[in-house]
């Protein structure tokens, strides 16, 4: 549970020396930060079991950070923390979550306009005070205003990677509470929807104030907003609200049904329930005061008519009923069906991990494959390759593979389209590749004729096997470009350039809808990790999600194939 705020004061650590113009420690607190966002053990618990050694053990975390969280968690503080926020008195995570606002316009903000928070920020904006500062204009100052009304609209929802690893570890926390039968996470979270608006736990247990108390006295507890022996009402320190339930083992099931939603999915499954007379909430499928099923979800369902039971990520009246009725729901992909991943980033550019590191995680993992995906020149900002660089990654990936038997190391590139829809990498040194990643990552602000153009030209090259993060979108921080999705399916089809999903929890792109369309279309499909750590390796499962709300089977995913299948898939 520490380690979402372990890893924001890392972060703020980054940010913070990056305003003092320090050569090296932002980029390794950076790491230091996602490393332990990433963990999925309780770093207050690795330091409890292991001390100080425990701690430096953790990817990215030397002597000197390790002492530093250390101190937090004796102290709940850091003097030097402190210290650097006292120079800086700005609420670094609310500013940076606007794009466009980096650690250095945060500086200059506040030494020019003392500009503490987003409010200020807005109001400066608003009257036209940032055009004037260095570096500034018209357009970045519209920008920001842009990116302030797109933070309000997302209602103060969290991205679901900022929050999932949190519910888990209050999961297994609680588990280890005695009389504990089971845990469950359910509402939006247990759907892997994008976005989360609330935690909910439901949990059967014999003492059932055991766990209540517990629930409340985590360290982690901002606020109680109520407290009773079977439910708690909480916000968490991060800011999210979460709740428990208790409940009795013979209703569980129809607790799990009820409280995973969507709305939209029980309001139909409720009128199931009606036209056979009866009545279903969170204690049980009813008629009068019997109880005709609600120890399992599994058994609601078929009391229902419904032989197959749909799975959370597609629980959103989107056909399933009807589909459940006829027993005619697709065996969606499972979440341990790929076979590889095609977009890795590593230390060549703008990565955390070198080759090798990135290699010997996605071996672990299980994986046959994995593309390295380092930038291309004209994204200068991650020290993107040139075709001679290219070409000495491509001979460095012949040497390493000769330590690999059981994976195979793909040559590749994510290569930045350019305005007119050419790449900045030659054809030439393109056909040596083994796969070809295209992706937009500049001029967002295109017209949707010209961006939808651009795409398309792109995907018309005979080298371009897969279009990345098809509408560049960052969730809660960017909306995507303006670009006509269905013109890119169906020139995906006609050239058979395969669609990214985009897994990395920041990006989850293509979104479901568009992945539906895209499926039956007849387009075929990767899911990739945008990994740019080994941490980041693990993240495949967010795009699963993604797919499985939008039907996919393993059919429509050519990277559940195995490697010589897959490279037939290409162009």
């Amino acid at each position: 549970m520490k380690n979402q705020e372990v890893s924001k004061i890392l972060k703020e650590f980054a940010e913070l020396y990056e305003m003092q113009d320090e050569p090296f420690k932002p980029r390794a607190f950076e790491r230091a930060s996602e490393s332990v966002a990433a963990l999925n053990r309780d770093v207050s618990e690795i330091y409890k079991a292991e001390g100080l050694s425990g701690l430096e053990k953790i990817q990215s975390i030397g002597k000197g950070i390790a002492e530093r969280i250390e101190e937090y968690l004796k102290t709940s503080k850091i003097k030097e923390y402190n210290q650097l926020k006292k120079n800086f008195p700005v609420d670094i995570a609310e500013l940076s979550s606007i794009e466009g606002v980096g650690p250095k316009l945060i500086k200059n903000l506040y030494q020019k306009l003392k500009i503490k928070n987003v409010a200020d920020l807005e109001k400066a904006a608003r009257a036209g005070k940032l055009k004037g500062l260095p570096r500034m204009g018209e357009k970045l100052e519209a920008k920001i205003l842009k990116g302030i009304e797109f933070k309000r609209e997302g209602g103060g929802r969290f991205a679901l990677g900022e929050v999932l690893p949190v519910a888990r570890m209050i999961r297994e926390r609680l588990l280890k509470i005695p009389g504990v039968e089971a845990i469950e996470i359910a509402g939006s979270i247990r759907r892997f929807e994008e976005t989360v608006g609330d935690l909910d736990f439901l949990a059967i247990s014999e003492k059932p104030e055991h766990i209540t108390e517990a629930f409340a006295k985590m360290s982690d507890v901002a606020h109680i907003y109520a407290s009773g022996d079977t439910k708690v009402l909480v916000r968490l320190k991060i800011g999210i609200d979460a709740d428990l339930r208790v409940l009795p083992k013979k209703s569980f099931g129809a607790a799990l049904q009820y409280f995973t939603g969507s709305k939209d999915h029980n309001v139909e499954v409720r009128k199931l329930a009606i036209k056979k007379g009866w009545s279903l909430n969170e204690y049980g499928l009813t008629q009068g005061k019997k109880i005709i099923a609600s120890a399992s979800e599994k058994e609601i369902y078929e009391k229902l008519g419904m032989p197959q039971v749909p799975p959370p990520e597609i629980r959103l009246n989107k056909g399933e009923i009807e589909a459940a009725l006829k027993h005619n729901l697709p065996r969606l992909i499972g979440y341990g069906d790929l076979k590889g991943d095609l977009q890795t980033q590593t230390s060549w550019t703008d990565g955390k991990n070198t080759i090798e590191e990135m290699v010997r995680e996605a071996e672990k993992i299980g994986h046959e494959y994995i593309a390295i995906t380092d930038h291309t020149k004209s994204l200068a900002m991650t020290g993107g390759a040139d075709e001679k660089k290219l070409e000495r990654q491509m001979a460095e990936i012949d040497k390493l593979q000769k330590k690999f038997s059981n994976i195979k190391i793909l040559k590749s590139a994510e290569v930045n389209i350019m305005r007119d829809g050419s790449l900045d990498i030659d054809d030439k040194t393109l056909a040596k590749l083994d796969v070809v990643g295209a992706a937009v990552h500049s001029l967002f602000n295109l017209t949707k004729k010209e961006q939808t153009e651009r795409i398309v030209h792109v995907m018309s090259n005979p080298n371009v096997d897969i279009l990345f993060h098809p509408t560049g979108r960052v969730i809660n921080k960017r909306k995507p470009y303006e670009v006509d999705i269905e013109a890119i399916i169906k020139q995906a089809k006609r050239t058979g350039t395969i669609l990214e999903i985009d897994g990395h929890p920041w990006r989850l792109d293509l979104k479901d809808e568009h992945i539906r369309l895209a499926r039956e279309a007849g387009v075929k499909m990767v899911i990739d990790t945008d990994a740019h750590s080994v941490t980041e390796l693990h993240y495949l499962e967010y795009g699963i999600a993604q797919a499985r709300r939008a039907w996919c089977t393993k059919d429509d995913i050519i990277n559940t194939r195995p490697l010589k299948e897959f490279l037939s898939c290409l162009k």
